[in-house]
């Protein structure tokens, strides 16, 4: 199965997040399909999240399951 999550990326205690298709059994951090977006918490509120949506409908058509995080991520970046 394919999902849509987050892959953590910044140094200690500065978490940066990329939003990525990858298969639901690969690694948290492993190998990833294609990167749509980034989420970057520690940012001010309108820079946080950003996003492909070309690229998430595509794969949400195709059946990829997004995460709950993921989920809220995308209806906060519409």
């Amino acid at each position: 199965m394919v999902k849509i999550r987050l892959k953590r990326f910044g140094a200690k205690k500065r978490p940066t997040y990329r939003i990525v298709v990858t298969d639901a059994s690969k690694p948290r951090d492993g190998v990833a399909i294609e990167e749509v977006g980034t989420y970057a918490p520690v940012a001010p509120e309108a820079e946080q999240v950003s996003v492909n949506s070309e690229r998430v409908k595509y794969w949400l058509g195709v059946g990829a399951q997004p995460t709950e995080t993921v989920k809220k991520l995308l209806n906060k970046a519409k």
